[in-house]
């Protein structure tokens, strides 16, 4: 006879399989996980044992006997012995096709701790590489290089560029995304001359004499990139593809495709038909590029339109963070310089008015106070022009947000996106260059949100910095500068509130919370099985958890 307590553990196994041979059960599911420790993030921030998946879709949550009513003879019944189990990681706001071209088509030029380039020879080092990849027709192309992390302590310039070729063009990108260097080829494509006017939210550097240096800001990025070759319809489906293999891999179950246009969700479409997107994108149109967005014909379900992505100010990291008092350094030795819009005030108030006045949400980044302050002006002027309930608007990156700002975010209704892992990548720069201690200690300023009962999310923003959200939950979490300094204590939120700002507030941002962001009854299966659970290992440990599985809609979509 067996032990007493052999049977009292086997009880729960026989059961399970009396009720797999009810081949008769009208309530099975397709999927059954039990035995984990499932963080649900619903309103009660319940944490259960088991979930039940159909079509989908989360037939119900709870202990694991609760969920063997819904055990059948064809229901998987996964043992998640004990491990975690989390909503799938909903992205607030990163540039998912570019995260996945560059990955395949560009140079890697990151310093550390992203990549190892010290100095401006190895830079140039990079680029002969990827010369030597590539036609001799193609144009070189690289990405993530930070001035303020190479030994020279400056940007390259199209003198450094022309060692590699003053015949082939040669375009490389800031880590920031908002500054680019060409070399003398790829000026003398776009007619880049000491007589072309610097664009309206740009600036064409130029050396002592007048000369363009090669150096780009902001929209003058533009003069040069769009004359060089877009990628083929084959190489922006491999780059969709390998975004995929990344976010999958992290966990994502929808990710963000900020400032795009019609043929960038087309091609989206296109890989969602053809199965090489397993994820989720939502695709925010950018405000000078949306013509024709609305008109792409989506129905995979797998690609879904969402707000319209607009500009206030640049990168405070470059100098053109529009703050409302001066650089902590000054830039080139002005010491009232205080940065520069991409769109002053007035033409952002007439850009939010048209926006809203079309019924659609606004997403516009700001990572300078002034800049801030200018983003609220416009979303202010045109709900008082046009009251319109729930609009979710909402301020990208909110780096520098201040305490009577977010006060008036709460008025409004307006969400704060916060670009927290500035404090890891950047913070010992923003405190002692660009911003001072005081201000720096209130990049991404959360727990001020919190207090405040604001929904706000926090993102990677990549491929500014890795997809990787458990590096986001963490930096949150602990605000550690790569120096290992605390960078704003008093901003410090909790790993549940980290973990809510990449779930639920996130898909709440993208008006999917009925649907997705948390695992409730009803919603869609989208879920990331954890190698610990973030909410209760050592807070400096979090960004050590790795994604042991992705499921999106109740299907596997990576397995570590």
């Amino acid at each position: 006879m067996p032990h007493k307590k052999l049977i009292v553990l086997l009880a729960p196994l026989l059961l399970l399989g009396a009720c797999g041979s009810d081949a008769e059960n009208p309530n099975a599911a397709q999927t059954v996980y039990h035995n984990g420790n499932i963080i649900t993030v619903d309103d009660n921030d319940r944490v259960v044992q088991s979930i039940a998946i159909r079509d989908g879709k989360i037939v119900d949550v709870g202990s694991d006997t609760d969920m063997q009513s819904y055990i059948g003879k064809g229901t998987a019944v996964i043992d998640l012995a004990g491990k975690t189990m989390i909503p799938g990681i909903y992205d607030a706001h990163s540039h998912f096709t570019m995260a996945g071209t560059n990955e395949l088509y560009d140079a890697n030029l990151n310093s550390a701790p992203i990549g190892d380039i010290e100095s401006m020879s190895d830079l140039l080092d990079r680029l002969r590489e990827q010369r030597s990849k590539i036609d001799g027709s193609d144009w070189i192309s690289g990405w993530g290089y930070d001035d303020t992390l190479l030994a020279e302590q400056r940007h390259p310039t199209r003198a450094d560029l022309d060692q590699i070729s003053a015949t082939q063009p040669i375009l490389i990108t800031h880590v920031s995304g908002h500054f680019a260097v060409a070399n003398s080829a790829a000026l003398a494509l776009a007619n880049v001359t000491r007589d072309t006017p610097d664009p309206v939210g740009g600036t064409i550097r130029r050396d002592a004499q007048g000369e363009p240096t090669g150096v780009l800001d902001e929209t003058a990025v533009q003069l040069v990139s769009a004359h060089k070759p877009a990628f083929t319809a084959a190489q922006v489906q491999a780059g969709i593809a390998a975004a995929a293999r990344q976010y999958a891999s992290q966990g994502v179950t929808t990710a963000s495709e900020g400032a795009t246009y019609a043929p960038a969700i087309a091609a989206l479409e296109t890989a969602a038909q053809s199965g090489t997107l397993p994820i989720r994108v939502i695709a925010l149109p950018a405000y000078d590029y949306r013509i024709g967005s609305d008109k792409v014909e989506l129905t995979s379900g797998k690609v879904k339109l969402g707000g319209i992505k607009d500009f206030s100010d640049g990168s405070i990291q470059g100098y053109t963070g529009y703050l409302s008092h001066p650089y902590h350094t000054p830039f080139h030795g002005d010491a009232n310089y205080s940065g520069t819009t991409r769109n002053d005030r007035t033409s952002l108030a007439q850009h939010a008015l048209k926006i809203h006045q079309e019924g659609k949400q606004m997403l516009v980044h700001g990572n300078g106070d002034q800049a801030i302050d200018d983003i609220l002006f416009a979303f202010g002027s045109a709900q008082a022009a046009t009251p319109r309930e729930d609009s979710r608007h909402t301020v990208i990156h909110s780096q520098m947000g201040t305490e009577s700002q977010l006060d008036e975010m709460k008025a409004q209704g307006v969400i704060p996106s916060f670009f927290v892992l500035h404090t890891y990548y950047w913070g010992d720069r923003h405190r002692d260059i660009f911003l001072g201690n005081e201000r720096a200690s209130r990049i991404s300023p959360t727990r001020s949100a919190l207090q405040r009962g604001l929904k706000f999310t926090i993102h990677t923003d990549t491929p500014i910095v890795p997809m990787e959200p458990m590096k986001l939950i963490w930096s949150a979490v602990n605000r550690l500068t790569t120096s290992g300094q605390v960078l704003g204590a008093d901003q410090t939120i909790s790993p549940l509130d980290a973990l809510r700002a990449t779930t639920i507030n996130a898909a709440y941002q993208n008006f999917e919370e009925k649907e997705r962001g948390s695992i409730e009854k009803g919603k869609f299966a989208d879920l990331a099985i954890l190698s610990a659970d973030p909410l209760s290992v050592d807070k400096r440990a979090i960004k050590d958890i790795e994604v042991l599985e992705t499921i999106v809609e109740g299907k596997s979509v990576f397995k570590r």
